[in-house]
């Protein structure tokens, strides 16, 4: 490898490195959120979304 191809591989690696890092970070509030909101999956989000949907179209 010569050292233009060697650094075009550093690059792309520190990207992709920097896009997991960003990922699990996303991950990891996600998960933060899940647990204050007390849900556990897809399913129980979109119940709440609905339920709150409906709360509020009570009320106006």
């Amino acid at each position: 490898m010569n050292k233009h191809q060697d650094e075009s591989f550093e690059e792309d690696f520190d990207e992709e490195e920097y896009d997991d890092m960003e990922l699990l970070e996303r991950l990891e509030t996600l998960r933060e959120d899940m647990e204050e909101l007390n849900v556990r999956t897809l399913d129980d989000v979109i119940q709440q979304i609905k339920e709150l949907h409906q709360k509020l179209d009570m009320v106006n």
